[in-house]
C-alpha cells in the first residue's frame, strides 16, 4: 500500500524491492531520471547514503534497511488510520435504510445492492417496500436515507435528486401475433385477451381513463392488483398486458416480451423519482448507493428514449 502523502516513500519501497532504478520507473510508469531525483533528493535531505551503488544495481545500506523497516510500519499503522477514516465515513459500519415501491421490487435495484454487496460485504441493508406516499412521509420525517416513489408531490420538505417519465403500453408476448406490429391501434386488439391492473395500482386509474376516451370495454379480460401476477400470466401466452415500462423493463431487456408505448395526446407518464430530505445530512455510503441508482436510472432513461426512437423509425 502507498501513502498518499509521500511519492518518495513509494518510489523507495520499489527501488528497494526491485534493485534497480529502471525495473523500477517500469514497474511504476515513471521515468527513471524522476525515480532517481527523488531518491537524491531524499538522501541530500537525510545527510545520508540509502542506497549502495554497485555495477549490478543498487543495494540498500544499514540507514535504508531502517528506512525501509520503519515504512513497512508506517504502512501498517497507516491502514489502521485508513480504516478509522472509513469508518467515520460509514464505509466499513452502519446500514443503509432506504424505501422503495413495490414496482421497483424487481428493478434495477436489486442490481444495486449487488454491486454495494461486492464493495462493502459488511454493510447491512433495510429495505422497506411500501406505498409511494408512504415512502416519501418516512423520507420526510428521516426515518429513511431515501426513497424511490411515483409521482411526487411538490413539497419543501421532499428534494427530487433524479426522476424518470415512464411511458404507458402494450406488453406482448414474443410469440403473438401482434408482436411484429409496429405499432398497435385499439382496433388491433378488440379480440385479444387483456391482462388489466386493477386497484389499487397506480396505473389502474391511467387504464380506466384511457378505455373510457376511447369508448372500449374488452370483452375478454383478466384483471389482476400485482404485476408479478401479471407478468406470469403474460408468460402463458394468455394475452396482451397494459402495464408501465417500469413494471416490464426486465423482461423486455431479457428478451421474453415487446413492448409498444401508446403514443396519446393527454395520457399522462407515470413519474418515478428519487427523493431524500433536503437538511438530511447522508452518510457517505448512503450517498454511494443513491448516486450508482441514479445512475441507473439514467440508464432506464436511455432504454425509453431508444424505444421511442425505435417506434417513431418503425411507424
Amino acid at each position: 500500500m502507498v501513502l498518499p502523502f509521500s511519492r518518495f516513500t513509494e518510489y523507495f519501497m520499489v527501488v528497494a524491492q526491485t534493485g534497480s532504478l529502471r525495473k523500477a520507473a517500469d514497474q511504476l510508469y515513471i521515468s527513471v531520471s524522476a525515480v532517481h531525483r527523488q531518491i537524491v533528493l531524499a538522501e541530500e535531505e537525510l545527510g545520508i547514503a540509502l542506497f549502495e551503488r554497485l555495477p549490478n544495481g543498487l543495494k540498500l545500506t544499514l540507514a535504508g534497511e531502517l528506512l525501509f523497516a520503519d515504512v513497512l510500519n508506517w504502512q501498517k499503522d497507516f491502514k489502521i488510520t485508513q480504516k478509522r477514516l472509513n469508518e467515520i465515513q460509514g464505509l466499513q459500519r452502519g446500514a443503509i435504510d432506504f424505501g422503495i415501491i413495490s414496482a421497483m421490487s424487481d428493478s434495477f435495484i436489486s442490481t444495486v445492492i449487488h454491486s454495494m454487496h461486492q464493495q462493502y460485504p459488511w454493510i447491512n441493508f433495510n429495505i422497506h417496500v411500501m406505498e409511494s406516499d408512504q415512502v416519501a412521509h418516512a423520507v420526510m420525517n428521516a426515518e429513511l436515507d431515501f426513497g424511490i416513489i411515483l409521482n411526487p408531490k411538490q413539497q419543501h420538505q421532499l428534494q427530487i435528486n433524479s426522476f424518470i417519465e415512464l411511458p404507458l403500453g402494450f406488453l406482448i408476448p414474443k410469440s403473438h401475433p401482434l408482436a411484429n406490429k409496429a405499432k398497435i391501434y385499439f382496433s388491433d386488439i378488440l379480440e385479444c385477451t387483456h391482462i388489466l391492473p386493477a386497484a389499487p395500482l397506480i396505473i389502474h386509474d391511467l387504464v380506466v381513463s384511457l378505455y373510457k376516451k376511447h369508448d372500449f370495454n374488452p370483452p375478454h379480460k383478466i384483471q389482476c392488483n400485482d404485476i408479478r401476477m401479471m407478468i406470469s400470466l403474460l408468460k402463458q401466452n394468455l394475452g396482451i398486458g397494459m402495464m408501465s415500462y417500469l413494471d416490464a423493463d426486465p423482461y423486455i431487456e431479457q428478451g421474453e416480451f415487446i413492448f409498444r408505448p401508446i403514443s396519446e395526446n393527454g395520457l399522462h407518464m407515470i413519474t418515478v423519482a428519487l427523493c431524500v430530505a433536503p437538511k438530511r445530512q447522508l452518510s457517505k455510503i448512503s450517498q454511494i448507493m443513491m448516486n450508482q441508482s441514479i445512475e441507473h436510472m439514467e440508464v432506464l432513461k436511455s432504454h425509453i428514449q431508444q424505444y421511442f426512437q425505435q417506434e417513431t423509425q418503425l411507424s
